[in-house]
Protein backbone atom coordinates (compact mmCIF):
# COMPACT_ATOMS: atom_id res chain seq x y z
CA UNK A 1 0.00 0.00 0.00
CA UNK A 2 1.59 3.37 -1.25
CA UNK A 3 1.45 6.73 1.30
CA UNK A 4 -0.63 9.52 0.11
CA UNK A 5 1.70 12.28 -0.62
CA UNK A 6 1.06 14.78 1.89
CA UNK A 7 1.94 11.69 4.00
CA UNK A 8 5.42 11.41 2.36
CA UNK A 9 5.79 15.02 2.69
CA UNK A 10 4.93 14.98 6.25
CA UNK A 11 7.39 12.17 7.03
CA UNK A 12 9.93 14.22 4.84
CA UNK A 13 9.93 17.22 6.73
CA UNK A 14 10.65 15.06 9.71
CA UNK A 15 13.67 13.28 8.51
CA UNK A 16 15.23 16.03 7.13
CA UNK A 17 14.44 18.24 10.45
CA UNK A 18 16.74 15.54 12.23
CA UNK A 19 19.13 14.85 9.49
CA UNK A 20 20.13 18.88 9.04
CA UNK A 21 19.78 19.27 12.86
CA UNK A 22 22.50 16.20 13.57
CA UNK A 23 24.55 17.38 10.42
CA UNK A 24 24.68 21.10 10.38
CA UNK A 25 26.91 23.01 7.78
CA UNK A 26 30.13 20.66 8.92
CA UNK A 27 29.34 17.33 8.29
CA UNK A 28 29.77 14.76 5.92
CA UNK A 29 29.55 11.53 4.76
CA UNK A 30 32.47 9.71 2.98
CA UNK A 31 33.99 12.62 2.66
CA UNK A 32 31.39 14.68 0.83
CA UNK A 33 29.06 17.66 3.16
CA UNK A 34 25.90 16.78 3.93
CA UNK A 35 24.62 20.51 2.89
CA UNK A 36 26.13 19.16 -0.79
CA UNK A 37 23.97 16.39 -0.83
CA UNK A 38 20.67 18.42 0.76
CA UNK A 39 21.50 21.28 -1.57
CA UNK A 40 21.79 19.04 -4.80
CA UNK A 41 18.34 16.69 -4.39
CA UNK A 42 16.42 20.49 -3.40
CA UNK A 43 18.01 21.93 -6.80
CA UNK A 44 17.40 19.07 -8.71
CA UNK A 45 13.68 19.15 -7.64
CA UNK A 46 13.68 23.31 -8.06
CA UNK A 47 14.94 22.57 -11.64
CA UNK A 48 12.19 20.56 -12.34
CA UNK A 49 9.67 22.81 -11.40
CA UNK A 50 11.28 25.72 -13.27
CA UNK A 51 11.62 23.29 -16.47
CA UNK A 52 8.04 22.63 -16.98
CA UNK A 53 6.89 26.45 -16.00
CA UNK A 54 6.68 28.36 -19.40
CA UNK A 55 5.10 25.71 -21.24
CA UNK A 56 2.83 24.92 -18.39
CA UNK A 57 1.74 28.62 -18.01
CA UNK A 58 1.41 28.88 -21.72
CA UNK A 59 -0.51 26.05 -22.18
CA UNK A 60 -2.77 26.64 -19.67
CA UNK A 61 -3.73 30.26 -20.63
CA UNK A 62 -4.07 29.65 -23.84
CA UNK A 63 -6.44 26.44 -23.99
CA UNK A 64 -8.34 28.03 -21.41
CA UNK A 65 -9.45 31.18 -23.19
CA UNK A 66 -9.90 29.36 -26.52
CA UNK A 67 -11.76 26.59 -24.57
CA UNK A 68 -13.96 29.48 -23.41
CA UNK A 69 -13.88 31.78 -26.41
CA UNK A 70 -14.91 27.85 -28.45
CA UNK A 71 -17.97 27.71 -26.62
CA UNK A 72 -19.67 30.75 -26.77
CA UNK A 73 -18.36 32.01 -23.44
CA UNK A 74 -17.58 35.34 -24.78
CA UNK A 75 -20.65 36.43 -25.07
CA UNK A 76 -22.75 37.77 -21.97
CA UNK A 77 -22.37 34.98 -19.33
CA UNK A 78 -19.17 34.23 -20.22
CA UNK A 79 -17.88 38.17 -19.52
CA UNK A 80 -19.79 38.52 -16.56
CA UNK A 81 -18.18 35.45 -14.80
CA UNK A 82 -14.96 36.44 -15.95
CA UNK A 83 -15.40 39.85 -14.27
CA UNK A 84 -16.70 38.15 -10.87
CA UNK A 85 -12.99 35.92 -10.90
CA UNK A 86 -10.85 38.99 -11.67
CA UNK A 87 -12.63 41.17 -9.05
CA UNK A 88 -12.81 38.62 -6.42
CA UNK A 89 -9.49 37.70 -7.11
CA UNK A 90 -8.04 40.92 -6.89
CA UNK A 91 -10.21 41.32 -3.13
CA UNK A 92 -8.08 38.25 -1.93
CA UNK A 93 -4.77 39.44 -3.20
CA UNK A 94 -5.71 42.97 -1.47
CA UNK A 95 -6.58 41.03 1.50
CA UNK A 96 -3.14 39.04 1.74
CA UNK A 97 -1.09 42.25 1.10
CA UNK A 98 -2.81 44.52 3.68
CA UNK A 99 -2.29 41.61 6.36
CA UNK A 100 1.42 40.42 5.61
CA UNK A 101 2.74 44.40 5.57
CA UNK A 102 0.84 44.94 8.83
CA UNK A 103 1.81 40.85 10.57
CA UNK A 104 5.15 41.33 9.18
CA UNK A 105 5.73 37.74 9.61
CA UNK A 106 9.05 37.67 7.89
CA UNK A 107 10.61 40.49 9.94
CA UNK A 108 11.89 38.92 13.20
CA UNK A 109 15.61 39.22 14.68
CA UNK A 110 16.47 35.87 13.29
CA UNK A 111 19.53 35.55 11.26
CA UNK A 112 17.86 35.35 6.88
CA UNK A 113 18.04 32.27 5.28
CA UNK A 114 20.83 31.31 2.47
CA UNK A 115 22.60 34.15 3.53
CA UNK A 116 24.71 33.58 0.10
CA UNK A 117 21.15 34.69 -1.96
CA UNK A 118 21.61 37.61 0.03
CA UNK A 119 24.20 40.17 -2.73
CA UNK A 120 21.73 38.49 -5.46
CA UNK A 121 18.28 39.59 -3.93
CA UNK A 122 19.67 42.95 -2.83
CA UNK A 123 20.89 44.14 -6.32
CA UNK A 124 17.51 42.97 -7.64
CA UNK A 125 15.52 44.63 -5.53
CA UNK A 126 17.41 47.93 -4.09
CA UNK A 127 16.84 50.93 -5.76
CA UNK A 128 13.49 51.09 -7.43
CA UNK A 129 10.66 53.70 -6.66
CA UNK A 130 7.10 54.61 -7.61
CA UNK A 131 7.75 55.44 -10.61
CA UNK A 132 8.96 51.48 -11.77
CA UNK A 133 5.16 50.81 -12.03
CA UNK A 134 5.77 52.26 -15.29
CA UNK A 135 8.19 49.12 -16.33
CA UNK A 136 5.31 46.73 -14.92
CA UNK A 137 3.10 47.94 -17.93
CA UNK A 138 6.74 47.97 -20.82
CA UNK A 139 6.84 44.11 -19.49
CA UNK A 140 3.96 43.40 -20.74
CA UNK A 141 4.73 43.65 -23.99
CA UNK A 142 7.99 41.95 -24.49
CA UNK A 143 10.38 42.57 -27.77
CA UNK A 144 10.95 39.38 -28.50
CA UNK A 145 8.71 36.49 -26.59
CA UNK A 146 11.32 33.55 -27.20
CA UNK A 147 13.76 36.02 -25.43
CA UNK A 148 11.29 36.72 -22.36
CA UNK A 149 10.46 33.01 -22.44
CA UNK A 150 14.26 32.28 -21.85
CA UNK A 151 14.96 34.85 -19.24
CA UNK A 152 11.70 34.22 -17.43
CA UNK A 153 9.60 36.95 -17.98
CA UNK A 154 6.61 35.98 -17.34
CA UNK A 155 4.55 38.87 -17.26
CA UNK A 156 5.24 39.39 -20.76
CA UNK A 157 4.63 35.63 -21.43
CA UNK A 158 1.42 35.71 -19.60
CA UNK A 159 0.19 38.59 -21.86
CA UNK A 160 1.09 37.06 -25.48
CA UNK A 161 -0.67 33.76 -24.11
CA UNK A 162 -3.61 35.83 -23.03
CA UNK A 163 -3.97 37.67 -26.38
CA UNK A 164 -3.36 34.33 -28.58
CA UNK A 165 -5.54 32.03 -26.90
CA UNK A 166 -8.32 35.18 -27.70
CA UNK A 167 -7.35 35.19 -30.89
CA UNK A 168 -7.42 31.57 -31.79
CA UNK A 169 -10.75 32.05 -31.13
CA UNK A 170 -11.38 34.07 -34.08
CA UNK A 171 -9.79 32.24 -36.80
CA UNK A 172 -11.72 29.16 -38.63
CA UNK A 173 -11.30 26.67 -40.27
CA UNK A 174 -8.37 23.79 -40.19
CA UNK A 175 -5.84 26.48 -38.44
CA UNK A 176 -7.72 27.02 -35.41
CA UNK A 177 -8.67 23.24 -34.98
CA UNK A 178 -5.07 22.12 -35.24
CA UNK A 179 -3.51 25.22 -33.01
CA UNK A 180 -6.00 24.54 -30.09
CA UNK A 181 -5.39 20.59 -30.42
CA UNK A 182 -1.54 21.39 -30.41
CA UNK A 183 -1.90 23.22 -26.68
CA UNK A 184 -4.64 21.37 -25.81
CA UNK A 185 -1.81 18.33 -26.43
CA UNK A 186 1.32 20.36 -24.67
CA UNK A 187 -1.32 21.07 -21.64
CA UNK A 188 -2.11 17.20 -21.08
CA UNK A 189 1.72 16.61 -21.35
CA UNK A 190 2.62 19.23 -18.62
CA UNK A 191 0.36 17.91 -16.62
CA UNK A 192 1.55 14.69 -16.44
CA UNK A 193 4.86 15.95 -16.05
CA UNK A 194 3.62 18.22 -13.56
CA UNK A 195 2.35 14.66 -11.78
CA UNK A 196 5.34 12.82 -12.07
CA UNK A 197 7.40 15.77 -10.75
CA UNK A 198 5.17 15.80 -7.83
CA UNK A 199 5.51 12.33 -6.86
CA UNK A 200 9.13 13.23 -6.19
CA UNK A 201 8.28 16.72 -3.74
CA UNK A 202 8.90 14.56 -0.68
CA UNK A 203 12.94 14.29 -1.43
CA UNK A 204 13.02 17.52 -2.61
CA UNK A 205 11.02 18.66 0.33
CA UNK A 206 13.57 16.96 2.46
CA UNK A 207 16.74 18.63 0.32
CA UNK A 208 15.24 22.05 0.25
CA UNK A 209 13.93 22.04 4.53
CA UNK A 210 17.52 19.66 5.30
CA UNK A 211 19.50 22.46 3.78
CA UNK A 212 17.71 25.14 5.60
CA UNK A 213 18.16 23.48 8.82
CA UNK A 214 21.31 22.62 8.63
CA UNK A 215 22.17 26.61 7.87
CA UNK A 216 20.15 27.74 10.11
CA UNK A 217 18.78 25.24 12.74
CA UNK A 218 15.24 25.66 13.62
CA UNK A 219 15.40 29.80 13.73
CA UNK A 220 13.07 30.28 10.57
CA UNK A 221 10.02 27.91 12.54
CA UNK A 222 9.05 31.04 14.29
CA UNK A 223 8.11 33.10 11.32
CA UNK A 224 6.61 30.15 9.87
CA UNK A 225 4.28 30.15 12.46
CA UNK A 226 3.57 33.86 11.81
CA UNK A 227 3.15 33.15 7.81
CA UNK A 228 0.69 30.28 8.25
CA UNK A 229 -1.40 32.56 11.01
CA UNK A 230 -0.82 35.07 8.47
CA UNK A 231 -2.18 33.67 5.10
CA UNK A 232 -5.01 31.70 7.42
CA UNK A 233 -6.38 34.46 8.85
CA UNK A 234 -6.63 35.78 4.81
CA UNK A 235 -8.20 32.91 3.96
CA UNK A 236 -10.79 33.35 6.73
CA UNK A 237 -11.94 37.15 5.88
CA UNK A 238 -12.30 36.33 2.32
CA UNK A 239 -13.82 33.05 2.91
CA UNK A 240 -16.25 34.20 5.93
CA UNK A 241 -16.44 38.41 5.49
CA UNK A 242 -16.50 38.62 1.74
CA UNK A 243 -17.81 35.69 -0.01
CA UNK A 244 -21.00 36.56 2.76
CA UNK A 245 -21.04 39.87 1.49
CA UNK A 246 -21.47 39.11 -2.21
CA UNK A 247 -23.64 36.02 -1.62
CA UNK A 248 -25.71 38.72 0.32
CA UNK A 249 -25.82 41.93 -1.50
CA UNK A 250 -24.72 40.58 -4.92
CA UNK A 251 -26.00 36.93 -5.36
CA UNK A 252 -29.44 38.53 -3.24
CA UNK A 253 -29.25 35.47 -0.54
CA UNK A 254 -30.93 36.74 2.35
CA UNK A 255 -29.11 33.92 4.31
CA UNK A 256 -25.44 33.52 3.52
CA UNK A 257 -25.37 30.53 6.11
CA UNK A 258 -27.29 28.26 3.32
CA UNK A 259 -25.41 28.37 0.91
CA UNK A 260 -21.95 27.51 3.32
CA UNK A 261 -24.24 24.07 4.69
CA UNK A 262 -25.43 23.56 0.89
CA UNK A 263 -21.64 23.64 -0.44
CA UNK A 264 -20.68 21.63 2.87
CA UNK A 265 -19.79 17.99 0.85
CA UNK A 266 -17.96 20.11 -1.89
CA UNK A 267 -15.67 22.01 0.66
CA UNK A 268 -14.70 18.72 2.71
CA UNK A 269 -13.98 17.12 -0.63
CA UNK A 270 -12.02 20.21 -1.40
CA UNK A 271 -9.98 20.12 2.16
CA UNK A 272 -8.90 16.68 1.81
CA UNK A 273 -8.23 16.66 -1.61
CA UNK A 274 -6.22 19.57 -2.46
CA UNK A 275 -7.54 19.77 -6.64
CA UNK A 276 -10.51 21.75 -7.53
CA UNK A 277 -10.50 19.61 -10.41
CA UNK A 278 -11.02 16.42 -8.28
CA UNK A 279 -13.67 18.16 -6.76
CA UNK A 280 -15.45 19.70 -9.52
CA UNK A 281 -18.33 16.95 -9.78
CA UNK A 282 -18.88 17.36 -6.19
CA UNK A 283 -19.00 21.06 -6.86
CA UNK A 284 -21.39 20.69 -9.60
CA UNK A 285 -23.75 18.23 -7.56
CA UNK A 286 -24.28 20.41 -4.55
CA UNK A 287 -24.68 23.82 -6.68
CA UNK A 288 -27.30 22.04 -8.63
CA UNK A 289 -29.14 19.79 -5.91
CA UNK A 290 -28.70 22.09 -2.68
CA UNK A 291 -28.26 25.00 -3.18
CA UNK A 292 -30.30 25.24 -6.53
CA UNK A 293 -28.29 26.88 -9.32
CA UNK A 294 -29.50 26.20 -12.85
CA UNK A 295 -27.23 23.17 -14.42
CA UNK A 296 -26.50 25.99 -17.27
CA UNK A 297 -25.08 28.31 -15.15
CA UNK A 298 -23.43 25.46 -13.00
CA UNK A 299 -21.91 23.38 -15.96
CA UNK A 300 -20.68 26.69 -17.53
CA UNK A 301 -19.14 28.53 -14.52
CA UNK A 302 -18.03 26.03 -12.29
CA UNK A 303 -15.59 24.06 -14.84
CA UNK A 304 -14.41 27.80 -15.91
CA UNK A 305 -13.56 28.13 -11.89
CA UNK A 306 -11.98 25.00 -11.93
CA UNK A 307 -9.12 26.51 -14.49
CA UNK A 308 -8.91 30.10 -13.79
CA UNK A 309 -10.98 31.06 -10.77
CA UNK A 310 -8.30 30.46 -7.98
CA UNK A 311 -8.76 33.13 -4.75
CA UNK A 312 -7.44 31.17 -2.42
CA UNK A 313 -4.07 30.57 -4.48
CA UNK A 314 -4.12 34.23 -5.78
CA UNK A 315 -4.01 35.35 -2.15
CA UNK A 316 -1.12 32.77 -0.78
CA UNK A 317 0.91 33.59 -3.67
CA UNK A 318 1.06 37.23 -2.91
CA UNK A 319 1.84 36.46 1.15
CA UNK A 320 4.27 34.18 0.11
CA UNK A 321 6.53 36.36 -1.98
CA UNK A 322 6.66 39.36 0.73
CA UNK A 323 6.87 36.86 3.21
CA UNK A 324 10.03 35.71 1.57
CA UNK A 325 11.03 39.37 0.81
CA UNK A 326 10.80 40.25 4.49
CA UNK A 327 13.25 37.28 5.47
CA UNK A 328 15.94 38.51 3.73
CA UNK A 329 15.40 42.00 4.97
CA UNK A 330 13.78 43.49 2.30
CA UNK A 331 10.62 45.75 2.64
CA UNK A 332 9.56 45.86 -0.73
CA UNK A 333 8.30 49.09 -2.29
CA UNK A 334 5.07 49.91 -4.38
CA UNK A 335 6.28 49.08 -7.12
CA UNK A 336 7.75 46.06 -6.67
CA UNK A 337 4.29 45.12 -4.35
CA UNK A 338 2.09 46.31 -7.20
CA UNK A 339 4.14 43.54 -9.86
CA UNK A 340 3.61 40.82 -7.05
CA UNK A 341 -0.48 41.81 -7.10
CA UNK A 342 0.06 41.85 -10.94
CA UNK A 343 1.29 38.54 -11.74
CA UNK A 344 -0.21 36.97 -8.92
CA UNK A 345 -3.43 37.72 -10.26
CA UNK A 346 -2.37 36.50 -14.01
CA UNK A 347 -0.42 33.52 -12.41
CA UNK A 348 -3.77 32.40 -10.88
CA UNK A 349 -5.09 31.79 -14.24
CA UNK A 350 -2.77 29.15 -15.31
CA UNK A 351 -2.54 27.34 -11.71
CA UNK A 352 -3.29 23.80 -12.37
CA UNK A 353 -6.22 22.24 -10.35
CA UNK A 354 -3.83 19.59 -8.64
CA UNK A 355 -2.05 19.44 -4.88
CA UNK A 356 1.01 21.50 -4.71
CA UNK A 357 0.24 23.13 -8.03
CA UNK A 358 1.37 26.71 -7.03
CA UNK A 359 4.33 26.10 -5.89
CA UNK A 360 5.21 26.48 -9.61
CA UNK A 361 3.24 29.69 -9.54
CA UNK A 362 5.30 31.28 -6.34
CA UNK A 363 8.41 30.21 -8.12
CA UNK A 364 7.36 32.66 -11.35
CA UNK A 365 7.06 35.08 -8.72
CA UNK A 366 10.20 35.03 -6.71
CA UNK A 367 12.01 35.28 -10.82
CA UNK A 368 9.48 38.35 -11.52
CA UNK A 369 10.82 40.21 -8.40
CA UNK A 370 14.17 38.73 -8.23
CA UNK A 371 13.76 36.94 -5.26
CA UNK A 372 15.56 33.44 -5.54
CA UNK A 373 13.45 30.69 -6.12
CA UNK A 374 15.41 28.28 -3.24
CA UNK A 375 13.25 30.07 -0.58
CA UNK A 376 10.43 27.72 -1.25
CA UNK A 377 11.97 25.11 0.47
CA UNK A 378 11.03 27.68 3.30
CA UNK A 379 7.26 27.07 2.63
CA UNK A 380 7.08 23.68 2.00
CA UNK A 381 7.06 22.40 5.55
CA UNK A 382 3.46 24.51 6.21
CA UNK A 383 2.09 23.72 2.24
CA UNK A 384 0.46 21.28 2.66
CA UNK A 385 -2.10 22.48 5.37
CA UNK A 386 -2.44 25.80 3.61
CA UNK A 387 -2.92 23.89 0.29
CA UNK A 388 -5.74 22.28 1.89
CA UNK A 389 -7.55 25.54 2.72
CA UNK A 390 -6.96 28.02 -0.17
CA UNK A 391 -8.88 24.96 -2.45
CA UNK A 392 -11.67 24.98 -0.64
CA UNK A 393 -12.05 29.03 -0.99
CA UNK A 394 -10.86 28.54 -4.37
CA UNK A 395 -14.16 25.96 -5.14
CA UNK A 396 -16.33 27.92 -2.79
CA UNK A 397 -15.58 31.15 -4.36
CA UNK A 398 -16.59 29.28 -8.04
CA UNK A 399 -19.54 28.39 -6.50
CA UNK A 400 -20.57 31.93 -4.77
CA UNK A 401 -19.59 32.84 -8.78
CA UNK A 402 -22.40 30.83 -9.71
CA UNK A 403 -25.15 32.32 -7.89
CA UNK A 404 -24.03 35.70 -8.85
CA UNK A 405 -24.39 34.86 -12.21
CA UNK A 406 -27.54 32.99 -11.79
CA UNK A 407 -28.83 35.89 -10.30
CA UNK A 408 -27.55 38.01 -13.09
CA UNK A 409 -29.66 35.63 -15.70
CA UNK A 410 -32.52 36.34 -13.66
CA UNK A 411 -32.98 33.04 -11.48
CA UNK A 412 -35.25 32.87 -8.99
CA UNK A 413 -35.39 30.93 -5.70
CA UNK A 414 -31.94 29.75 -5.04
CA UNK A 415 -31.29 29.46 -1.38
CA UNK A 416 -34.14 31.54 -0.61
CA UNK A 417 -35.83 29.08 2.38
CA UNK A 418 -34.22 26.14 2.06
CA UNK A 419 -32.98 24.54 4.71
CA UNK A 420 -30.17 20.86 5.05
Amino acid sequence: MTLALHWQILIALVLAAIMGSYSGIEGTIFGVPWLSVYTFIGTLFLNALKMIVVPLVMSAIITGIANIGGNGGFGRMGIKTLTYYVATSFIAIMIGLVLVNVIQPGVTGNPPPMIEANADVTQAIEGKSAGDVVDVFLRMIPTNIVDAAAQGQMLGLIFFSLLFGFFLTQIKGDGQKTLQNFWQGVFDIMMLLTGLIMKFAPLGVFGLVAASVAKTGFDQFENLALFFMTVVAALTIHFLIVMSLILRYVGGVKNPWLHYQAMAPALLTAFSTSSSSATLPISMNSLENRAGVSNRVASFVLPLGATVNMDGTALYECVAAIFIAQLFGFQLDFATQFLIVVVALTTSIGVAGIPSASLVAISIILVAVGLPAEAIGLLLVVDRLLDMMRTAVNIFSDSVGAVVIAKSEGEEGVLTQKTF
